[in-house]
């Protein structure tokens, strides 16, 4: 059990990065969010076969671990877990896609190879900007620029909620598994045959353990606002922050950089 606890406080470990005092996490919530979004916007517009035309978009996360004092590893390793998911997205296009794109050698590369690795860096891409959004954000200036933005309360409410209150759901399970171990001759772990009744049990603990959450939050004045300590105005550092990365996301996504550099040093005009 104590390697799902290791876990859910791994997870909560880059909504602790927020509490930086950077640059880029001084920035106006709303306006780190909307780079992110036309960034993700731009990056899934490509076609399925484009590959070349994805690389200078790495310049922004890039950028943005370096202004906002990011450590890499536990972001790149947050992206490998969900590394497998991202594969099977495109898995598969190989087996149904054998249009010939180009050729190496003696070995033809087709359609399905090129459009795979294309969705898997364009996953990779908007998974790790994502990432660093919480990162240099917090889950509780996200859900405040999201409702800014136009996003309904009730979404934004319930994506708060899922957020900070799963740990009541992981302390109930490790309660509940405790239990069972402790009343327990195995040392294998949960018997198959013990599954529906803890999980029946932890349904019906968790319901209660809701309630209790809700009844405490209305007698402290919940009434559905998002409400942070810091608020964030808009100021000449958050124009052009935005305005640099809308005009470098649309100059790199209008002009295929890599190509022009490449005819530049081969003195093809």
């Amino acid at each position: 059990m104590l390697k799902i606890e290791a876990n859910w406080i791994d997870l909560r470990y880059l909504d602790a990065l927020a509490n930086q005092n950077t640059f880029i996490h001084r920035l106006n919530p709303c306006v780190k969010l909307i780079a992110a979004l036309s960034f993700i916007i731009a990056v899934t517009s490509f076609s399925k076969y484009e590959i070349t035309g994805l690389f200078p978009f790495f310049l922004f996360p890039v950028v943005l671990l370096s202004l906002g004092n990011l450590p890499a590893a536990p972001i790149l390793k947050r992206l490998l877990l969900v590394a497998p998911f991202v594969l099977f997205i495109g898995i598969f296009n190989p087996l149904f896609d054998h249009t010939p794109i180009t050729k190496i050698g003696s070995i033809v590369i087709t359609g399905g190879w090129v459009s795979f690795f294309s969705i898997t860096i364009r996953l990779c891409l908007t998974i790790t900007t994502a990432l660093i959004l919480v990162a240099t954000t917090g889950v509780d200036a996200l859900g405040s620029a999201l409702l800014k933005i136009g996003v309904p309360r009730i979404i934004v409410i319930q994506l708060l909620f899922m957020f900070r209150y799963l740990h009541v759901l992981v302390e109930e399970f490790v309660r509940t598994a405790t239990a069972y171990s402790l009343r327990s001759f195995h040392g294998e772990g949960v018997q198959f045959r013990a599954w529906g009744s803890l999980l029946g049990q932890l349904l019906i603990r968790s319901i209660d353990r809701a309630n209790r959450i809700y009844q405490s939050m209305l007698c402290r004045g919940f009434d559905g606002e998002v409400r942070l300590l810091r608020t964030s105005t808009l100021t000449t550092s958050d124009i052009g922050y935005l305005t640099f990365w809308l005009a470098f996301f649309v100059l790199i996504r209008c002009f295929d950089v890599p190509e022009l550099l490449g005819k530049l040093l081969m003195g093809v005009y």
